[in-house]
């Protein structure tokens, strides 16, 4: 089986088009094998996305992990003078980034970094679904990492599952961060965490 956190050109390709409502907003998403959530948006980012287009989202975003793409593309949708660059180790899912970009008329920077690899820049916010599958100590990398591509007061805003750590997740990100719990909803925990 492909995960979704590395490349498997081996993988067949089965492009399937979706339509998905975000708040009041509806948007046409194509998924494809070899993607996260490839039969629509899940409920972890649903909730994600609910409570952060809830925010005064401002200046430069990174869509940390895009996926196919529907965290970065529907916040420039809604804060159309935001700056958005998504990133993903998946080549599938940039290119599926790219044409849900297209689809949806927005216009933001997408491109491949296995992580902050890439990174060249600081971010107000980082804003990810993170992939809890690779591990503590890679999930990690890339929780703490954030630090380093945040701008001073920047933000990490993230969703995880009660099962998958939620709770010493939230503990361990306090060690660093300032650390909130902005919502909490059929499990899942919304937490963003402000670069002191």
């Amino acid at each position: 089986m492909g995960h979704y956190f590395i490349n498997d050109e081996t993988l067949r390709s089965n492009i399937k088009e979706t339509h998905i409502h975000i708040r009041n907003q509806e948007y046409t998403f194509y998924t494809d094998h070899g993607v996260f959530a490839k039969k629509g948006l899940d409920l972890g980012t649903h909730i994600l996305l609910n409570t952060v287009l809830g925010e005064s989202l401002h200046g430069d975003i990174l869509d940390l992990g895009c996926g196919y793409g529907p965290i970065g593309i529907s916040i420039k949708k809604e804060k159309a003078d935001t700056n958005v660059d998504m990133v993903d180790i998946n080549n599938r899912s940039l290119n599926l980034a790219s044409k849900n970009a297209s689809a949806n008329g927005v216009a933001v920077s997408i491109f491949e970094s296995d992580g902050y690899t890439n990174i060249t820049k600081k971010y107000d916010y980082i804003i990810s679904n993170p992939p809890i599958r690779v591990g503590k100590k890679i999930l990690y990398e890339l929780l703490f990492g954030a630090k380093e591509h945040l701008k001073p007061g920047g933000e990490l805003w993230i969703v995880i599952h009660k099962d998958h750590g939620a709770k010493s997740t939230l503990k361990n990100l306090a060690d660093e961060y300032q650390v909130e719990i902005k919502n909490k909803e059929k499990g899942f925990f919304i937490i963003r965490a402000v670069n002191n």
